[in-house]
């Protein structure tokens, strides 16, 4: 377990928290529960996750955000939450610039790979007139601070030598950036932890911060010891003995391979072109390496970060077939490895596949006092949609008034007893 404490003079009984899962949704709510709690309250969080930061799907993830989709219109709520992860992402690269030397390893030269954010930006070439026309609609309907630029295929190639652009058009979002997750999600429980410190500095109240590398196998395990329980455990919280079967989640496992340039080959790719997104998308690393993805094998129930070799050949005969057809250079990338993570997928609505918030004290079983709540459903939209979410739901659970949460998200429950 690693542990974190701020200790004052003050003697009332701190308020406890648990946060099952350390992954996007998890630390978000962790972040955001530490900044909305009083000045002057003992406060405590518990995180629990078996494996620890980033153990789940999110550390698995490409990494490439922005608010848009090539089969709908600009995402759910798309300002907000590209506003908020930005935010969040300033925050972990805040903390990891000042991460005192107490606190962690000392800072060294940062190796490839070791990135927080690249601000290069993300390029889509067309490869369908259906795909074109709901990229055109969203370039009319972008929002000021992500751009979508259409260009032809002689400027599209300027950004990423070598790319190619079937129907002569592409579209570029320079505003958009790949965000490296587990350096991410490191720096962002880093910057916890300094909150946690800089409050003990005040001498006010007592804060604290745990982290148990632990499985919760069932909620009941928690009764009595905290005030709240918010269940951030993507897929695994439809294996929680309490809410198996009753949650409308779909599992879909999905498979990354790293890829890396030979020594021989002198040409890099180019520190200022975009990571690219098609059918397969290609998460620029570094100048000689870089992610493909991803596989989508839907109702898997394995969670294994392992690739077996199998699974690994059978993913890059269906991956790098897709991203040659925009990037034919990738010939002459050398695979070098491949991870995995189980994706909790939300069902379609009216708005789009958007996850399930909400206080679940009804499938728990008791009486209800707002105690646990649920924050799942991701699916591939983890880093858009954790930080507005992660602070909304924090909001809720600390006034303990559900109604602070978007109906959208948190009408599955209606239909769930229906």
């Amino acid at each position: 377990m690693v542990s974190i404490r701020c200790y004052s003079l003050v003697s009332q009984r701190p308020l406890r928290y648990a946060v099952l899962g350390a992954g996007f949704a998890g630390l978000s709510v962790a972040w955001h529960l530490l900044q909305q709690s009083s000045e002057e309250s003992n406060f405590c969080i518990d995180i629990y996750d078996e494996v620890g930061i980033g153990g789940g799907a999110s550390g698995m993830s490409g990494g490439l955000l922005h608010p848009y989709s090539p089969k709908v219109k600009l995402l759910w709520r798309g300002e907000e939450c590209w506003k908020e992860s930005l935010k969040l992402l300033n925050i972990a690269e805040g903390a990891r610039s000042f991460k005192p030397l107490d606190m962690g390893k000392p800072e060294t030269a940062l190796k490839e790979g070791d990135f927080l954010v690249r601000r290069s930006g993300i390029v889509r070439p067309a490869l369908s007139v259906k795909n074109m026309d709901v990229m055109n609609d969203n370039a009319q309907s972008c929002i000021a601070s992500c751009r979508i630029e259409t260009i032809y295929k002689d400027a599209a190639q300027k950004l990423v030598p070598d790319l190619c652009v079937p129907l002569d058009f592409a579209f570029h979002m320079p505003e958009a950036v790949n965000v490296h997750p587990q350096n991410y999600l490191e720096a962002l429980y880093l910057a916890c932890k300094i909150f946690v410190e800089s409050k003990c500095s005040l001498g006010i109240s007592c804060k604290e911060l745990n982290l148990h590398k632990e499985s919760v196998h069932n909620l009941l395990e928690l009764a009595g010891d905290y005030g709240a329980v918010i269940i951030c455990l993507g897929s695994r919280a439809a294996f929680l003995p309490e809410l198996s079967g009753r949650l409308p989640l779909r599992t879909c496992r999905g498979v990354i391979a790293h890829l890396q340039l030979p020594d021989h080959f002198r040409e890099d790719y180019p520190a200022n072109s975009p990571s690219i997104l098609s059918d397969a998308w290609l998460a620029v690393q570094g100048p000689r390496t870089l992610y493909l993805g991803s596989t989508w094998e839907w109702k898997s129930k394995n969670h294994s970060r392992h690739v077996p070799e199998e699974e690994a050949s059978k993913a890059l005969e269906e991956l790098l077939p897709k991203a040659s057809v925009v990037y034919p250079a990738i010939k002459n990338w050398t695979v070098k490895g491949a991870c995995a993570g189980l994706r909790a997928m939300p069902p379609l609505t009216a708005e789009g596949s958007l996850p399930l918030l909400g206080c679940v004290d009804e499938f728990i079983g008791g009486p209800t006092e707002c105690k646990y709540w649920l924050f799942t459903g991701l699916g591939s939209r983890g880093l858009f949609y954790h930080a507005w979410l992660g602070k909304l739901m924090a909001q809720a659970v600390l006034s303990c008034n559900e109604d602070l949460i978007p109906s959208a998200l948190t009408s599955w429950k209606h239909r769930v007893k229906q």
